[in-house]
């Protein structure tokens, strides 16, 4: 996916390519059971809270993770546990580098419980 996130001036204006990873834990057994896309967690709900945060700005990539997982909790209860990578594709640092990646890893009770 690509954005625009990044500390320099530079990286709001020509973007660069992004990876971002994301698991969530919960109770699926009723969706199991009932074989009713309500019953779990939608992917494509998910997948569109990512769209999201990685269309606004950030100058961290840690700040952008964060916010997706909030997201991800408050708009679907099932969601117990989350873990999220979000990877920048060919950083603009010295040196040889692949990418630059944050990984977080969330309970519902550490957003929600506060």
């Amino acid at each position: 996916m690509f954005a625009f996130h990044g500390c320099l001036d530079e990286e709001g204006k020509i973007g660069t390519d992004y990876q971002v990873d994301v698991d969530v834990w919960g109770n699926i057994q009723k969706a199991i059971d009932s074989d009713e896309l309500s019953h779990t967690m939608d992917y494509v709900t998910i997948n569109k809270i990512v769209a999201d945060h990685m269309a606004t700005r950030h100058k961290l990539i840690e700040s952008v993770a964060d916010k997706i997982l909030i997201d991800i909790f408050r708009s679907m209860p099932l969601v117990q546990k989350a873990k999220i990578k979000v990877a920048k594709i060919s950083p603009p640092i010295n040196g040889d580098v692949d990418r630059v990646s944050i990984e977080l890893k969330r309970k519902r009770k550490d957003y929600l419980d506060q």
